[in-house]
């Protein structure tokens, strides 16, 4: 059997996406797509260990039944895709897809709770009933081809798997823009926020706002490139019931077990806590927060139990900074770190953030100011900096890095090449001020710019245009006339012979 590539299988899931095409929003559809791959893999892992184990105890039918209860994913008699699959032709092909995954997560109890309660293929979003039933038809004989034959002894690794659900979420981001493009970090923003917080065996790293988790499963890749062990744990928070299902599905799909994601808003009603109540502390915290929300609960901050405001209350119109200093409040006391994506109005906006801002770099928090390229992001074409905090730095200076230059320009998306990439984490880790690209700022520096952080005030772009000797260019000219007078001079004997002219 020749063995299936990465991309064979992102070609064949995409595919999928067809049956919806012109009829459904891609912002709906995706849920169903992501879904399916999800109860497909699921199916076909349950598939390929059962087979092994009939084949391994062909006589303890009892034994093969009870070892199939320890599987990761318990899936009851009747759920799994293939059962599906079978009555494709039948009417109710949404309420039975609705019912198989109602009884998996019931059977999987704490693992899946309320992952699929945000979704219903019975929906009428589908069309009516004749409908809805043929495009279900359609999407189930797409993920039976042989191209998404999930089994591990065919495929073999996990990620290959996470992989595709990964590179969907991301094609979803790219083609339905703002609305899907809330919920996923650009990878290769991901890969640079990570190599940046430089997360270590043992850590725990959070993302508070984690969309499809993608941002944290970067964090986690890292640990296991260096260590080749899971040691790490994942927490996040995410506030849209069925971009929180993703993550959960996500998190499964590439084997990371170890994980809490909660459901809910970070800012109104935090959910990862300790057990007397309190927020609980990260090593590493990590997020893409939505810009400048407008609604982001603003009347909960004054009277917060956690003290997250005690810098000041940000503007009700935009949250930017609720996310910042919810994300610094949550730091362990020592190794904490932390990245967080804004828009550039979080440097230089005065009133209340320039206040919070003020009070971040006098407490020695803030450690560096990274300036991206725009139109790296879905859904907006404005660039974005990334702010690096720290609990304990080596001393109170800032750098900032003006990488808005260097990227491999696209036509709807711009992204960062492994090159850039490289530069600007080593110019993070010297420290050291570079030409045109980075300074390190001391803090009377910052206080000089009334704790203005506009990345121009510190790094300096500016160009010198050449000198232009005028006369050089008065002697071009004349030159110039002297052709083009030769050249109307032929013209005029041309026509002539080819009867046009006098």
């Amino acid at each position: 059997m020749n063995p299936i590539t990465q991309q064979e299988i992102n070609k064949a899931a995409w595919g999928a996406c067809d049956t919806f095409r012109g009829v459904v929003d891609p912002s709906i559809y995706k849920d169903y797509v992501l879904t399916m791959l999800f109860l497909k893999y699921v199916s076909d892992v349950w598939k390929d260990h059962r087979t092994r184990y009939e084949a391994e105890y062909p006589d303890a039918p009892e034994l093969v039944k009870a070892m199939m209860q320890e599987e990761t994913f318990v899936l009851p008699e009747g759920a799994a895709f293939d059962a599906l699959h079978k009555r494709r032709f039948e009417a109710g092909n949404g309420e039975r897809i609705d019912k198989a995954l109602h009884a998996i997560e019931e059977a999987n109890g704490a693992k899946l709770k309320d992952v699929f309660q945000d979704i219903s293929f019975n929906s009428n979003k589908l069309g009516d009933e004749e409908q809805k039933n043929d495009i279900l038809r359609h999407l189930l004989e797409d993920f039976a081809k042989p191209a998404l034959d999930l089994r591990p002894s065919r495929v073999g690794a996990l990620d290959i798997i996470g992989g595709a659900y990964e590179y969907l979420i991301s094609r979803f981001a790219a083609s339905a823009g703002k609305k899907a493009g809330e919920f996923y970090t650009p990878a290769e923003v991901s890969e640079l926020m990570a190599r940046i917080v430089d997360p270590q065996e043992g850590d725990d790293i959070c993302d508070p706002t984690c969309g499809s988790a993608s941002l944290l499963m970067k964090c986690g890749r890292l640990v296991r490139e260096r260590s080749g062990t899971r040691r790490y744990a994942l927490f996040g928070q995410e506030a849209i019931g069925s971009t929180w299902a993703l993550a959960k599905m996500n998190l499964f799909l590439h084997g990371e077990e170890n994980h809490q994601v909660e459901w809910g808003d970070t800012i109104r009603n935090p959910k990862l806590r300790t057990s007397d109540d309190m927020l609980r502390h990260f090593d590493i915290v990590v997020a893409n927060p939505p810009f400048s929300l407008e609604k982001w609960g603003v009347e909960t901050a004054e009277n917060d139990k956690f003290a997250r405001f005690r810098r000041g209350t940000p503007p009700k119109t935009k949250g930017d900074y609720a996310f910042i200093l919810h994300m610094i409040e949550t730091l362990k006391p020592c190794s904490g770190r932390m990245a967080v994506v804004v828009p550039h109005g979080v440097l230089f906006r005065g009133s209340t953030e320039g206040k919070i801002r003020q009070k971040l770099i006098e407490e020695n928090l803030l450690d560096a100011v990274i300036g991206l390229p725009g139109k790296l992001f879905f859904g907006t074409g404005i660039p974005a900096a990334v702010l690096i905090f720290r609990k304990r730095k080596a001393d109170d200076s800032v750098l900032f890095i003006d990488a808005s230059r260097e990227f491999m320009a696209g036509t709807n998306q711009n992204a960062l090449s492994e090159e850039n990439l490289v530069k600007i984490e080593q110019t993070f880790r010297t420290r050291e001020t570079v030409d045109k690209y980075a300074y390190r700022a001391t803090k009377a520096e910052i206080v000089e710019n009334d704790f203005n952080l506009n990345i121009p005030r510190y790094v300096d772009t500016f160009e010198e245009e050449a000198e232009i000797d005028l006369m050089a260019v008065r002697a071009e000219r004349e030159r110039l006339k002297e052709d083009l007078s030769e050249l109307e001079v032929q013209m005029s004997t041309y026509l002539r012979e080819l009867g046009y002219g006098a």
